[in-house]
């Protein structure tokens, strides 16, 4: 039986993706990896965040979330910040017909020039969480789609 982990998102079986490890025997996140090379532009007002794919889905428990974070490194070295400062995926969002649940980090670059990012290279880290919920929470919606769906209606 499965508790958590990642796999290999529909789309992305043949481009030699490779699944997350952890650095070090206490290390909290999975050092996640771009799935292509892209060139992320300098920021303007108004402009959406850049979408850097992962080729990558995650499995979980019920009760259980993936945080996406950003690499220590991109905000000084390659000026890299997460447009939501931290990314959540949900346990149902795993298989959903829209995009399978594949996982993408959204960048905005605050440098004066592009910055490109290459196939393999570490653009941040996920670490499986535990939540909790209310007395009286009494959620029943079923997620329906992929990427930013739970505020459709």
């Amino acid at each position: 039986m499965k508790t958590r982990g990642f796999e290999i998102a529909r789309g992305f079986e043949d481009k030699n993706i490779n699944l997350p490890i952890r650095k070090t025997k206490f290390s909290a996140g999975y050092d996640i990896e771009a799935a292509e090379d892209i060139i992320i532009e300098p920021f303007k007002p108004g402009i959406n965040p850049t979408l850097v794919k992962t080729g990558l889905k995650a499995y979980m428990n019920d009760d259980e979330y993936l945080m996406l974070c950003n690499r220590s490194s991109n905000p000084k070295k390659k000026g890299l910040v997460l447009s939501n400062s931290v990314g959540i995926i949900d346990a149902d969002y795993y298989g959903n017909p829209d995009n399978d649940g594949a996982i993408m980090f959204a960048f905005y670059n605050i440098k004066k020039e592009p910055i490109t990012i290459k196939k393999g290279e570490a653009i941040g880290q996920a670490i499986f969480m535990k939540y909790l919920t209310t007395d009286n929470d009494n959620a029943s919606g079923v997620r329906t789609g992929g990427f930013g769906s739970t505020d459709k209606k």
